[in-house]
């Protein structure tokens, strides 16, 4: 993990790499040189808060396209459908 710290001056002049640098880990921003703030990624953010996650969270994460899922058959037969 890299901590990057960044001046609210350079923050708002280059957002992007304050977006990159918080992909790597936290990014500490200062205001007269002190930290005052921290940008993290949401999924850093949820992990750290210990927030559960949805489904509409889970399957809008990048990347999850680029997971190979192949789930094997079933054998058993299928049940019939009750309606009483």
């Amino acid at each position: 993990m890299t901590i990057t710290t960044l001046s609210s001056r350079e923050l708002n002049q280059d957002i992007g790499r304050a977006k990159k640098a918080a992909r790597r880990g936290p990014v500490f921003i200062t205001d007269r040189g002190r930290p005052a703030h921290v940008l993290l990624t949401i999924e850093e953010y949820r992990r750290i808060t210990g927030r559960p996650r949805s489904i509409v969270d889970i399957l809008a994460m990048p990347g999850l396209a680029d997971i190979e899922f192949d789930p094997p058959q079933s054998r058993k037969a299928p049940l019939p459908a009750a309606f009483d």
